[in-house]
Order: C-alpha cells, then sequence, then structure tokens
C-alpha cells in the first residue's frame, strides 16, 4: 500500500526512514541549542522523544496531503488543494505537537531532560517546539510537493507527446482505410457501375472522394478543427457510402448553425460513422440508420444496432483514439453507451 500510493507520486520509504532520524538528530541542536559536552544536554531520552513526535507530525502531514490530493485530484483545484492542506496541516502540526510534547512530559521523556541543570524559559521552550514542529511539516511539504509537482510536469510532457502520437496515428488510420484495396475496389466498383448511367453523378463522386482524400492530409498537423470542416468531410464520405449502398443507408446530419463554429478532433466523425458500417448489417432488410445532432455541448453520433455476425471482436482502436485524443486535450470526455437498440457516442465540443 505504501508503495503504489498513486497520490504520493513515488515510494517514500526511503526519504521517511533517513530524514525523520536525520531531522529529529538536528532539531534539538538547532531549535532548543543544545551540546554534547555542556548544558543544556542532547541526550537519548531527548532523541527518543524529538523522534516520537517528528515521526507522528511527518507521517500525519504525508497523510493529510494524500487526502487533500484526493479530495481535490484535478489540476485546476492545486490553489484550492493547497490551502485547505495548508490550513490542516498547521492545525494538526500544533495541536499534536503540544499534546505528544505534554505527554511526553508526563512520562519524563522531555523537559526534566532538556534542561536538566539548566535555567529555561517556559515559554522560549514552547514556542521554539512549535517552530522546530513547523520546520518539519514545511520539509514535508517541500519534498513531497516539489516531487509531486515534477511528476506531473513529467506526466504532461509525456501526455503531449502522446497526443502527438495518437494524431498521427488517427490520421494514418484513416489514410490506411481509405487507400486499402477494399475500400478502392468498393469506390471503383461503384464509379464504374454510375459512369454510364449518371456521368453527373460520377463527376461528383470523383469530387467528393477527393475532397475526403485533401481533408485528410490537410489535418495532419492539427489538433482540432472547426465542426464546420468536419461536417462537410462527413458528408462527403455519407455521400460515397451512399452511392454505394443506396436507400439502405441513411444518414442524417442535424447540427444547428450556431455550433458550427464550435471544434473537435479531426477524423473523429468519419471514424464512428466507419465503424459503424464495418460492424452493422446494410441491407434492404436491415437498412442502417445514422445520426448526427448536437446537444447540450456535445455532438451526438448514434446509429441503430444490427451486428454482423464477425470471427473477430472488435478491437475497440478507434473509439480509443478518439477518447486519448480528447482526454489529452482535456476538453471533456467521449461516452460510449448502448440502449438496446442503438449505439451511441457522444463527443464533447470544444468551445472558442
Amino acid at each position: 500500500m505504501w508503495r503504489t500510493n498513486s497520490r504520493i507520486g513515488f515510494d517514500d520509504r526511503l526519504v521517511t526512514v533517513i530524514l525523520v532520524p536525520v531531522a529529529s538528530l538536528v532539531i534539538p541542536f538547532v531549535f532548543f541549542g543544545m551540546r554534547i559536552n555542556r548544558p543544556p544536554y542532547f541526550t537519548w531520552q531527548v532523541y527518543l522523544s524529538v523522534l516520537i513526535i517528528t515521526t507522528v507530525i511527518w507521517l500525519g502531514n504525508r497523510y493529510i496531503m494524500i487526502w487533500a490530493r484526493s479530495r481535490y485530484p484535478d489540476f485546476t483545484d492545486v490553489r484550492k488543494r493547497i490551502m485547505v492542506q495548508s490550513m490542516v496541516m498547521l492545525v494538526y502540526t500544533i495541536i499534536s505537537n503540544n499534546l505528544l510534547g505534554y505527554l511526553l512530559d508526563i512520562c519524563g521523556l522531555k523537559h526534566d531532560h532538556y534542561y536538566n541543570g539548566f535555567e529555561f524559559d517556559w515559554l522560549t521552550v514552547i514556542t521554539n517546539s512549535n517552530v522546530a514542529a513547523l520546520f518539519c511539516s514545511l520539509t514535508v511539504v517541500a519534498i513531497y510537493e516539489s516531487i509531486y509537482f515534477m511528476n506531473e510536469l513529467k506526466k504532461s510532457v509525456q501526455e503531449k507527446e502522446m497526443l502527438k502520437r495518437e494524431s498521427l496515428k488517427a490520421e494514418l488510420n484513416a489514410l490506411k482505410t481509405q487507400v486499402n484495396p477494399h475500400f478502392l475496389f468498393n469506390n471503383l466498383n461503384t464509379l464504374s457501375s454510375v459512369i454510364p448511367e449518371n456521368p453527373k453523378l460520377a463527376v461528383d463522386f470523383v469530387q467528393q472522394l477527393s475532397k475526403l482524400y485533401r481533408h485528410i492530409l490537410e489535418v495532419k498537423d492539427e489538433q482540432s478543427i472547426l465542426l464546420q470542416e468536419e461536417l462537410d468531410v462527413l458528408r462527403a464520405y455519407a455521400f460515397l457510402l451512399q452511392t454505394r449502398f443506396g436507400s439502405n443507408l441513411d444518414v442524417r446530419i442535424d447540427v444547428p448553425e450556431n455550433k458550427l463554429n464550435t471544434r473537435i478532433v479531426p477524423l473523429s466523425l468519419q471514424i464512428l460513422m466507419e465503424n459503424a458500417i464495418k460492424h452493422n448489417i446494410v441491407s434492404s432488410d436491415k437498412p442502417l440508420k445514422i445520426e448526427v445532432i448536437a446537444e447540450n455541448g456535445n455532438l451526438i453520433v448514434s446509429n441503430n444496432l444490427q451486428r454482423k455476425n464477425q470471427i473477430n471482436e472488435s478491437t475497440g482502436i478507434g473509439l480509443d483514439n478518439i477518447r486519448n485524443r480528447y482526454k489529452l486535450l482535456g476538453y471533456g470526455r467521449v461516452v460510449v453507451r448502448e440502449n438496446g437498440a442503438d449505439f451511441i457516442v457522444s463527443i464533447p465540443l470544444i468551445e472558442n
């Protein structure tokens, strides 16, 4: 449990085992003016009492930080977390230091040995004791918070690199899908059947196919694009599929104009439509219906469920790619759900 606590961010056992005894050794000399060869004398009783108090304060503050990071886990809550954490640690440190000091004094492990044979001021002793306790708390905060923020910075850099890889992977996957022999064969086959019957439709088909490929190449360096651009390309992709499947495929896009200037991760809608075609039956007996609407700050892509009998289970790579890109951008969560009749994906719209 100690090693794997994610709120600490590192295995702090070695730090605790080394620094608590060292701090307990330093505190009597620095804060209480103790010496080995003259009064006030540093004795093993003094060291034991300081070690007990330091250990309790150190571990208590450690768990206060774990609690605070669990309560305020988001980066946007760092200021609030630090304020709450500092107040709780301050109160805990003062109370535990004075209470333990009183109990150890009763047991004969504290002030009688601190200043035996030496004139002292009790107020000074108590003040120095609390200052030493606060020093211990500040040491805990400095060590744990610096390592925590270094780890968060490292994680942020890694996530940015992952985002670049995920974006590139999405682009390459989309491009591979479009240039694979099945896709080209199906589209060329559709085109060859359309040319003699409807030359104008054939020209439109080639233009939409060209638009699709051009878009894939243009968005390779983009983390997000305008929803209007993505919908334009989605319509081009839907045109190709509807030319192929005819009335067996019904695609409805109903997004209000005031949402067109929001942004979305590129190629996400194409991946979702591609998945719907790949995993569901599209026939005259079972027409596939795909709907794209905007609702509550999200873009909802849904299709009726009529799964194909596939030998291999879906890997979910496409959905994972979309999820990861949104997660790394920090713009909300992609929600996937089924209600028995429909498969529904909710994608956050990114406001400018």
